[in-house]
């Protein structure tokens, strides 16, 4: 069997001068795009940028009615309680916190919850605590 030799073949000098040419288009600030349409847009003014890196911390905006706390409070609620738990009175609040591990804190704020009121969603919940919710749209 005779192997036949083209022209897309490279050595080792040929690879090494295609790795520096590589190299230095990887490193310039521009797109290596041939498409100029294909280009990614920049976030519009009513949305968020994206993080720089994975490890950067992102803080989304809040909605009118809530501070930042109400959003970690209401959501970390939901995420202790899941969707199953729906319609729940307060006792099904406790026992479900209790359940998943929530920390003290939300068991100790879920106790605060008037008795035989039933809740549709983590929404109620958050209002008979007395945190912020959101304004309605109108």
């Amino acid at each position: 069997m005779v192997m036949e030799h083209g022209m897309d073949k490279t050595g080792p000098a040929r690879d090494d001068m295609m790795k520096k040419q590589l190299r230095g288009q990887l490193t310039l600030d521009r797109s290596l795009r041939t498409d100029e349409n294909r280009e990614l847009e920049p976030a519009g003014e009513d949305q968020p940028t994206a993080a720089p890196s994975p490890e950067s911390v992102y803080r989304g905006g809040t909605p009118h009615g809530m501070s930042e706390r109400d959003v970690g409070l209401r959501s970390e609620l939901a995420q202790y309680l899941g969707r199953s738990v729906y319609p729940a009175e307060r006792n099904d609040v406790l026992r479900t916190l209790r359940r998943n591990h929530a920390p003290d804190r939300l068991v100790s704020m879920a106790e605060r919850l008037p008795a035989h009121h039933r809740y549709a969603n983590v929404q109620g919940i958050a209002e008979s605590l007395g945190l912020g919710t959101e304004d309605r749209r109108s």
